[in-house]
């Protein structure tokens, strides 16, 4: 598809002015050329043109508010001059996998202040003496230089830091931990209930227990009260006949 029309199917009917991101990799540019991007991009702050087989940046219209540039993958070799003039604000620029082949070809980025980060990889430039080096010295603003600073340190993935500043990565793995323990206390509350019922049933029967221990007992001491009352019976019987025979003799 070429890139005119990929440009017209992302707006999706809507007008330029309203875009702030576009995307239009592996479309293709027919002469090498930025083809359907024009100035009413005015909102425009994210634009990818990776491998579209650009070999120029003339036809790059004005975007001021633009901040991340891809171009890897294409066929530029020189008039990145063009860049300062129609995107002044750049902090992002991605050149890796074309043919730049000299510090020349990347004097003209002096001029792009804001540049943060510039990526040269796959490109013939890396493969020159004190390369790394040369590039700091000739670009100061650039801080990260194919994903490095002068001290080696990695640069931050933007994208990983605005995931973990929305919540998105860490709400997922929360939510399931959280429905997990709440299972688990509802499992916990039904061993619970079980105990809880078996407690009660057994205590009930203990219970049950003591009282008929306690009613054997109660009919022992009768049981040994009646024994004694007919006992003393007995005996309160027997002294009344030896009285009688006493009276007699």
């Amino acid at each position: 598809m070429d890139m005119r029309k990929r440009i017209t199917l992302e707006l999706r009917n809507r007008s330029p002015a309203e875009i702030a991101e576009l995307v239009v990799d592996n479309s293709r540019s027919a002469d090498g050329e930025v083809e359907g991007l024009t100035d009413e991009f005015t909102e425009l702050e994210f634009l990818s043109m990776v491998n579209v087989g650009l070999s120029s940046l003339a036809k790059l219209p004005p975007l001021p508010k633009l901040r991340k540039l891809e171009l890897s993958d294409n066929n530029l070799s020189g008039s990145l001059e063009t860049l300062s003039e129609k995107c002044p604000n750049l902090t992002y620029l991605n050149l890796s996998g074309n043919k730049i082949k000299e510090l020349s070809n990347v004097e003209a980025l002096q001029n792009l202040k804001s540049l943060q980060s510039l990526d040269l990889f796959n490109c013939e430039i890396t493969s020159l003496e004190d390369y790394r080096e040369s590039v700091f010295e000739l670009l100061p603003q650039v801080t990260y230089l194919d994903g490095f600073d002068q001290e080696d340190n990695e640069a931050p993935d933007s994208e990983a830091d605005d995931e973990d500043e929305d919540g998105e990565d860490g709400a997922g793995p929360t939510g399931d931990y959280d429905e997990e323990d709440d299972e688990e206390d509802e499992e916990d509350g039904s061993e619970g209930g079980e105990v809880g019922l078996s407690f009660h049933v057994n205590r009930g029967d203990q219970e049950d227990d003591d009282d008929e221990d306690d009613y054997a007992e109660e009919e022992e001491e009768e049981d040994q009260a009646a024994v004694q009352g007919q006992k003393r019976k007995r005996d309160v019987d027997d002294e009344g006949e030896d009285d009688d025979d006493e009276e007699d003799d």
